[in-house]
């Protein structure tokens, strides 16, 4: 990638935090939940979620229609390219960013400290990828994980706005656990093993490998207490009489 290249995908990263402000705006103006307005302490993760919701959306359909768009994109993980998948990493890049900020900003870090984490991690990958232009088609397939957020964050809305709805809620955890083995697990196992096998552990390769073994150990994690609260909620320990409004991760 070229100085040009690099500079102007630095603007529309740049352009992408900006957007994402706007919506984080915008969700002010939205009505709220009555479950939502009676705790003040939920207002910000409400909004913060709507903004995650939108990005979820539009980068999920993004990245499959990237891969839909160019099939053989598949066929070299390392060196493929298009300026689709480009401008997916260039705009999500953006909403970590504008994500980590409206975290710290709001005094929400000790609570969120995981989505920190994770964001560390994938603003520094996606920036070496920017600037090498290798590897793009596993950050294409990694933001597959979007699809599965669009449920996940559906989850969390459903839970805080105590929707009088059990079906809706049964519903979209099924559909949720489907999505989460089919756009997180999947995309990720396929990574790790390919990276393990054909990627060299230095340089770059290296720094990718380690953040997606970490990415492993956390969608793990998560995996596991997704399971414990939706479908073996007699496994929970610690979660009861636990304020968790100003969290951002579910836990419970």
């Amino acid at each position: 990638m070229g100085p040009g290249w690099r500079a102007a995908s630095a603007a529309l990263v740049g352009g992408s935090v900006a957007i994402f402000g706007g919506l984080r705006r915008a969700a002010r103006a939205l009505p709220r939940p009555a479950a939502v307005r009676s705790r003040p302490g939920r207002a910000w993760r409400w909004r913060n979620l709507l903004v995650s919701f939108a990005h979820s959306v539009l980068a999920g359909l993004w990245a499959l229609f990237s891969l839909w768009h160019s099939p053989e994109l598949l066929s070299d993980i390392q060196d493929g390219y298009s300026v689709s998948g480009h401008l997916l990493v260039c705009f999500s890049s953006g909403y970590f960013i504008h994500d980590s900020l409206d975290i710290i900003f709001n005094h929400q870090s000790r609570s969120s400290w995981e989505y920190l984490v994770h964001h560390a991690m994938a603003i520094s990958a996606f920036v070496s990828l920017i600037i090498t232009g290798r590897f793009l088609v596993a950050a294409i397939l990694l933001l597959l994980v979007e699809v599965s957020n669009i449920f996940l964050t559906v989850r969390m809305l459903l839970k805080m706005s105590n929707v009088p709805s059990p079906a809706l809620y049964e519903t979209n955890k099924y559909v949720n656990l489907v999505m989460y083995f089919a756009f997180r697990l999947a995309p990720q196992a396929y990574l790790t093993w390919y990276f393990l096998r054909y990627v060299e552990v230095q340089g770059q390769g290296a720094f990718l490998t380690a953040n997606l073994l970490l990415l492993d150990a956390m969608i793990l994690m998560y995996f596991s207490r997704l399971l414990r609260s939706d479908f073996f909620p007699s496994l929970r320990k610690g979660s009861a009489g636990r304020d968790v409004d100003g969290e951002k991760f579910l836990i419970d």
